[in-house]
């Protein structure tokens, strides 16, 4: 790939067309793709979060699957299951929809606690085990899962094993007043933008910008000053557990993933500080005093640290090699 810009450029207008006015929102699930990450969409219904996930698929030329979470809900249903072949007298392997590029997992926290945890190999590991056998599953594998933050009723919560596997958590939002009149305008037909949606990047196009983002530079004071946002969520007083490595990680990955994808060489703090909330905020378990809200106090926790930090304002024009 010659331009890795104009390839993200053009993914990034390709997934605008579906989602108007969500530039952040696209860049962060942009960045999460690029990382091998997955994407946890806790927003109300109608704002658009399955057209995003579909939106991804088809702009990738990707296989897309969707599995709809209820209360009956199997693992098998998940992964797939071993069927004895009479023809053969064999036992055959029928995959589940996990098997697939993007698959989105709708209200995941409608399913069972066990059919949940089917995800964590898969998320964590990119394999699913059966029989004692592993099977691979895609290079360009992700999970984009929704939930809705308003309606708890028959829902199980996503324990903190399961949040953690997820790169970020990110809310769409209500779109604005011109954004909404757009949406009218272009769906007064039964048709949907999403029907006529191209591909602009290959699979194997994905695996080379992702490799770019590993090339992007970091200087050691704009790495320790993710560790120092990280650290502070572990002893900040409205949190009783932080983020832990992993969350480390994923933070400083998401950073070089915005920095290739605003065109830079190399991360900056403002790029750490712009990634950190939706990297962060489901990692973090306030005190029981926030009970009531417990996502808004970690978010106000993570508000809170950003904006009290001393930033190493030097470091970000000064990039060294990794």
């Amino acid at each position: 790939m010659s331009d890795p810009s104009a390839a993200l450029k053009s993914l990034h207008e390709n997934l605008s067309r579906i989602l108007y006015g969500k530039q952040q929102q696209i860049l962060l699930a942009i960045a999460t793709l690029l990382c091998r990450g997955h994407l946890l969409l806790d927003d109300v219904p109608g704002v658009g979060k399955t057209m995003l996930a579909r939106a991804i698929a088809q702009s990738l030329g990707g296989e897309f699957r969707r599995l709809q979470c209820t209360p009956d809900l199997l693992p098998s249903d998940v992964t797939g299951i071993s069927v004895f072949d009479q023809s053969e007298r064999t036992f055959k392997f029928m995959p589940g929809p996990v098997f697939t590029n993007i698959l989105l997992v709708d209200e995941i926290n409608r399913a069972p606690p066990r059919t949940q945890s089917s995800l964590l190999e898969c998320m964590g590991e990119r394999q699913v085990s059966i029989d004692g056998v592993a099977r691979a599953l895609p290079a360009v594998f992700m999970v984009i899962a929704t939930q809705n933050p308003i309606e708890f009723h028959g829902t199980y919560p996503l324990p903190e094993a399961q949040l953690d596997r997820f790169f970020m958590r990110i809310r769409l939002g209500y779109p604005d007043r011109s954004s909404e009149l757009k949406i009218l305008e272009t769906q007064r037909s039964s048709s949907h933008p999403i029907d006529t949606l191209a591909r602009v990047i290959s699979l194997e196009e994905v695996e080379v910008l992702r490799g770019a983002v590993e090339r992007i530079e970091i200087a050691p004071e704009v790495a320790g000053y993710a560790v120092d946002i990280v650290e502070r969520t572990r002893t900040h007083p409205s949190l009783s557990l932080g983020a832990s490595p992993r969350g480390s990680l994923a933070l400083v990955s998401a950073a070089r993933a915005l920095a290739l994808l605003t065109g830079q060489r190399y991360v900056t703090p403002e790029h750490v500080k712009r990634v950190a909330p939706a990297v962060l905020g489901h990692r973090l378990m306030p005190k029981p005093s926030a009970a009531s809200s417990p996502d808004r106090a970690a978010e106000a926790a993570v508000a809170d640290i950003l904006g009290t930090l001393r930033v190493p304002v030097e470091a970000a024009s000064q990039p060294i090699g990794r």
